[in-house]
């Protein structure tokens, strides 16, 4: 075979240059901070004009009732007596009563109550897993109306007297949510459906024993009273109650906040939550214990309140999306605005008579929780 003289052969090819160096990334956003970005925006949006809504939604409350009173005075006598001036304005004694003893109570009681509740749902609700989780399905609510039916009835015949009636109502809370969290513990674990079955069978329990008591008693307006009493009430409101339940909540919330990202992981499922470092038992554990205190300090001072815990977080989710840091406050503020406009309708639309808030809210959440379940993803 004939050799190729050397000199006629084709040259190899040259090896390719080296790429040019590329030049600094300019300093712009990439596609996740922009996504990012916008959903900070989103919540800050949503937080502002929920905020908004209840400063505005507070004195016009205030001065919705069976004797009306404009939002602008309202606000005038309550500049007055903030700043301590001498009275100067046109309104009457009466309307001053009103707005300082009765309604601004009231209406920041209720504002409280609504965001307590809202901030225990949206918790029971990733501690079990369970849309459907509330106060009333772990049996909380009912236990502040067991004992606080107790109080009301046999309260003065064995010498405790009707001012225990907050104090019945919080210990019957704390210990149903004690009951249940022993209930749910077996050996060092507790699962969200041990969970969820113990709280309803505490609930019934309480629920049958509460109906025993009013069932046993001759005196026909205490049972009336009693009923009143575990379908919801913002009635008793005074100062005190309303400062003491604003603390508690605020603490609620702080500590859900600190709480938000094992929150999340724990709503994926236990074994993210573990991957993470995080123990879904003991987190269970004091999530539940918190909720507890949190749930008995509001029943004390409202009664049982049911359906704001259960819609509220559900549309607060579809405002700012499942993370807890997000969906915390939003239901917060949601929770309180919902409860006052609530108790303005209980207030006024049988006038002078008052509706029980509970019958309220129910009228009111059960058609909005019947949209949300028509939203559903068919696999949920």
């Amino acid at each position: 075979m004939t050799q190729l003289d050397p000199a006629l052969r084709e040259p190899r090819s040259a090896p390719p240059p080296p790429p040019p160096p590329r030049p600094p990334a300019p300093l712009v956003f990439s596609g996740d901070d922009l996504e990012h970005d916008q959903r900070t925006r989103h919540t800050a949006l949503w937080l502002a004009g929920l905020l908004a809504a209840l400063l505005i939604t507070l004195p016009v409350a205030v001065g919705l009732g069976p004797v009306d009173i404009e939002a602008g005075t309202v606000l005038r006598i309550l500049r007055q007596h903030l700043s301590g001036g001498q009275p100067t304005g046109s309104w009457t004694d009466a309307e001053e009563s009103i707005v300082l003893l009765l309604r601004v109570p009231r209406v920041l009681l209720g504002a409280a109550v609504g965001a307590g509740l809202a901030l225990a749902g949206v918790a029971l609700q990733a501690l079990t897993r369970n849309i459907l989780a509330e106060p009333y399905l772990l049996g909380v609510t009912s236990g502040a109306s067991t004992l606080s039916a107790a109080s009301i009835l046999f309260g003065a015949s064995a010498g405790i007297g009707s001012a225990s009636l907050a104090g019945s109502a919080f210990a019957g809370a704390l210990a149903a949510g004690i009951a249940v969290f022993l209930l749910a513990r077996v050996g060092s674990q507790m699962t969200s459906t041990r969970l969820v079955l113990a709280g309803v069978s505490v609930g019934y329990v309480l629920h049958a024993l509460t109906s025993l008591l009013i069932f046993a008693s001759d005196d026909p307006n205490a049972g009336r009273s009693v009923l009143f009493w575990t379908l919801g009430s913002l009635t008793q409101a005074t100062g005190q109650s309303a400062l003491v339940t604003w603390a508690v909540v605020a603490g609620t919330t702080a500590l859900l906040l600190l709480w938000s990202r094992p929150l999340d992981a724990l709503a994926i499922g236990d074994s993210t939550a573990q991957t993470m470092g995080i123990s879904p038992a003991k987190l269970r554990a004091a999530v539940m214990v918190v909720t507890a205190l949190c749930v008995g300090a509001l029943v004390a001072a409202s009664g049982g309140i049911g359906f704001v815990g259960l819609v509220i977080p559900h549309i607060a989710r579809l405002c700012v999306g499942s993370t807890h840091r997000k969906l915390l406050p939003v239901a917060a503020l949601l929770g309180g605005i919902f409860l006052v406009w609530a108790d303005v309708l209980a207030r006024t639309a049988l006038a002078p008579q008052e509706l029980p808030l509970g019958i309220v809210t129910a009228l009111l959440g059960a058609p909005l929780l019947f949209v949300l379940v028509r939203k559903l993803n068919p696999t949920q």
